[in-house]
């Protein structure tokens, strides 16, 4: 049974702190709010109910926040994608067996809460960009909520079937939010969580050199 898998990048695909996306982020914040408040950060959600919850805490009112969201998108991106150009990523880690298990895959895209723009630049310096479509996956800045990200993936997959999709991630809001969109999900021990943190997904993996075992248990 063809699948449509799906794939998280921070703790997924990329194992490394990536000092550019704070940086660009604290551009583009300062640029369009004029402060570039800390937020907390909770692993797995979107940019962009991230930035809400950081302006939030800060004081600033909804529609405030509203009124300058889609360009601190648009910015953030472009502050990142000029930093990245010059930046020292050689320290960057790639998932064990990345490359290989998802070239193997018939249909995979991005579900990300990157923006766009961030998470093809990221592919670029993994060496994993051509194995991603660039008109399919979905991003942060796309949607607020990271479960709503799916209908965007498999609509533009061709409305493909929520019970045939498959996310991949590291964190509990990977896991649940594809459950709240009834797709499935398959766990990495690759981010900040262990095994038994991840127990709510469908099959838990210790690494990307097992997922074609556990997509197949999945696809019986």
């Amino acid at each position: 049974m063809s699948q449509l898998v799906l794939f998280d990048v921070d703790g997924t695909l990329l194992l490394t702190h990536d000092d550019v996306y704070v940086e660009a982020n604290r551009l583009a914040l300062t640029a369009v709010y004029g402060s570039a408040p800390d937020g907390s950060d909770v692993p797995g959600d979107t940019a962009t109910a991230h930035t809400r919850r950081a302006l939030a805490a800060a004081g600033f009112g909804g529609a405030e926040i509203d009124a300058g969201l889609r360009r601190w998108c648009e910015t953030f991106s472009a502050h990142y994608v000029q930093l990245l150009a010059t930046a020292d990523t050689s320290g960057w880690e790639t998932a064990p067996g990345a490359r290989e298990s998802i070239a193997r895959l018939d249909r995979r895209a991005l579900l990300t809460g990157n923006p766009p723009a961030v998470a093809h630049a990221r592919m670029e310096r993994l060496g994993l960009a051509d194995l991603f479509p660039p008109d399919q996956g979905a991003f942060g800045c796309e949607r607020d909520q990271r479960s709503e990200l799916f209908a965007l993936a498999r609509e533009r997959a061709g409305d493909w079937p929520a019970d045939r999709t498959v996310a991949v991630g590291d964190t509990p809001i990977d896991i649940s939010s594809a459950h709240q969109a009834g797709c499935r999900c398959v766990a990495v021990t690759t981010g900040a969580y262990e095994r038994h943190q991840l127990a709510a997904a469908d099959v838990v993996i210790a690494d990307l050199t097992q997922l074609e075992e556990a997509l197949d248990a999945l696809a019986r």
